[in-house]
C-alpha cells in the first residue's frame, strides 16, 4: 500500500474517494489480538493499532490539519523533527485518534496492513506492576520454536530491563525498530535473521532464549468446524488488512447452507475498511454499508452484488470489537443479514485519511465519522448486540444459529 485505499464501487457517492478507516488499539507498531480486557497489550505486526483509549469514550476532537501541516514545516526549516512538531500540535487537540508517523514508522504500518513482519511472533500485555507477560504465541513462529508460552513473564530484551516500561517500546525492541521510528537497513536488528536475547520467566524458573527475527504472516482469517463437519462453519477474522475479505468469501462460498456460519469479531481491532467493504459483499446482495463523512462531505460504501444470501449467519462480537469491524457488525445488523450476539462492542467511529508532511512524515488525522445503513452513530457508543451475552457467548450463537436453519 502506497498511499490512501481508492475505492472502486459501482455505487460509490464520489468517483475516487479515499479512505483508510485504520484501526485504534493500543500501540504504534503492534496489534490487539485479544479482548479489549487486554488493556495494555500488543503484538509485532499482523496489524497495527495504536494507543489505549477509554471504552465508549465521548466522540475524539478534531486536530486541525493546516495547525499539523504549518508546524512540521517549521520544524523542518529549523531542522528540527517535523514530526514531533506534528505530534504536538495533536496532543494539544485532544484527538486521540489522530497519529503521527515518521516515514519508517508509516512504511511499517503499511506492511503490517498487508499481512507481513519481520519478527518473532510474540503477543505481549503490561499486567498489574508493570510486569511484561506474553499474551499469545504465534505458530510456528522463532518464539513458539524457542517453547516460550503465554503467561511467561518477559523480563528483558537484549539486557534491557522491560518492568514499567510502555508496551509500545517493548515491542519496537523485539522488532529491531529504532527509537525515533526509522525502519532499520539490512545489516541492522530488524533484519531478518538477526538475533534477539530474551530474558524470561516462569513461575521460579529463569532463563535466557536468543530467537532469530524472521518475516512471518498473519493469519488474520481462521476457517474451522469446531462441532465437526455436521456443525457450522466458524470464521474467525482478527484484523482487516489486505485480502481479509476475498479469504472471507473464500469460506462463505464453502459453507454448508444447511449448517450456518458463525462470524467471530471479538476482539477484531479494525482495518482498511476497503477489506471491511469486500467481507460485508460475502454476505450482503449489494445495497448500503455505511455512511461517513470526511471534512463535511458526505459519502457511502456500498456492498457488491452477486453474493448469496441463504446461509444463516450469526455475529461474535465484544468489548473488543473495534472501528472497521463495529463498521461490518452494524451493516450485518441494521440490514437483518445477521444476528449479533455478545458484549457492546469498543465504539471507535471515526474515520482518519494519511497526508504527507513536508519532511516526508505521515500526518493521520481524524477526518470525519461513519454511521451504521440506519444512521446510527458508533463512536462512543458501539454496537449494542442484538442478544447481550457475556460467558458463554460462542455457545448461545451456536443455539441462535440452529434456530435460524443451520448447526447440526
Amino acid at each position: 500500500m502506497s498511499g490512501p485505499c481508492a475505492y472502486d464501487r459501482p455505487r460509490r457517492i464520489r468517483r475516487g474517494a479515499a479512505l483508510t478507516l485504520f484501526l485504534a488499539g493500543v500501540l504504534a507498531t503492534g496489534a490487539v489480538t485479544g479482548t479489549w480486557s487486554d488493556a495494555a497489550a500488543g503484538a509485532e505486526g499482523c496489524s497495527a493499532p495504536r494507543r489505549a483509549a477509554k471504552a465508549h469514550a465521548p466522540a475524539s476532537a478534531f486536530a486541525d490539519r493546516e495547525a499539523v501541516e504549518r508546524a512540521a514545516a517549521e520544524a523542518a526549516e529549523d531542522g528540527k523533527s517535523g514530526a514531533e512538531a506534528a505530534a504536538d500540535v495533536v496532543s494539544r487537540s485532544g484527538d486521540r485518534w489522530s497519529t503521527i508517523y515518521t516515514p519508517g514508522q508509516f512504511e511499517d504500518f503499511q506492511e503490517q496492513l498487508g499481512g507481513a513482519y519481520v519478527g518473532v511472533g510474540l503477543w505481549v500485555r503490561q499486567t498489574g506492576g508493570g510486569r511484561i507477560e506474553v499474551s499469545r504465541v504465534q505458530p510456528g513462529s522463532p518464539a513458539a520454536r524457542a517453547g516460550i508460552a503465554p503467561g511467561d513473564r518477559l523480563r528483558a530484551v537484549d539486557g534491557r530491563g522491560t518492568e514499567h516500561t510502555p508496551v509500545t517500546e517493548v515491542v519496537s525492541r523485539l522488532r529491531g525498530v529504532a527509537p525515533d521510528g526509522s525502519r532499520a537497513s539490512a545489516a541492522s536488528a530488524a533484519a531478518a535473521g538477526t538475533p534477539v536475547a530474551l530474558a524470561l520467566q516462569r513461575g521460579a524458573r529463569h532463563w535466557t532464549a536468543t530467537v532469530h527475527r524472521t518475516r512471518l504472516r498473519c493469519r488474520n482469517v481462521v476457517v474451522d468446524h469446531p462441532d465437526g463437519a455436521r456443525g457450522p462453519t466458524r470464521v474467525k477474522v482478527a484484523a482487516f488488512a489486505k485480502g481479509t475479505g476475498a479469504a472471507v468469501r473464500r469460506a462463505v462460498r464453502r459453507a454448508s447452507p444447511d449448517r450456518g456460519l458463525l462470524l467471530d469479531l471479538r476482539g477484531n481491532t479494525g482495518g482498511l475498511v476497503t477489506e471491511a467493504t469486500a467481507t460485508a459483499s460475502a454476505f450482503l446482495d449489494g445495497g448500503l454499508v455505511a455512511t461517513y463523512d470526511v471534512r463535511g462531505s458526505q459519502r457511502a460504501l456500498y456492498a457488491e452484488r452477486g453474493s448469496d444470501t441463504r446461509v444463516p449467519l450469526v455475529v461474535l462480537v465484544d468489548g473488543g470489537t473495534m472501528s472497521a469491524a463495529e463498521l461490518l457488525a452494524g451493516a450485518l445488523q441494521d440490514r437483518g443479514r445477521a444476528v449479533v450476539i455478545g458484549s457492546p462492542t469498543f465504539g471507535k467511529g471515526s474515520v482518519q485519511m494519511p497526508s504527507t508532511l513536508p519532511d516526508g512524515s505521515v500526518a493521520e488525522l481524524t477526518v470525519g465519522h461513519y454511521r451504521t445503513p440506519a444512521g446510527r452513530s458508533v463512536d462512543g457508543a458501539g454496537i449494542t448486540p442484538d442478544l447481550v451475552v457475556g460467558r458463554g457467548a460462542e455457545k448461545r450463537a451456536r443455539t441462535v444459529l440452529s434456530g435460524l436453519g443451520g448447526g447440526a
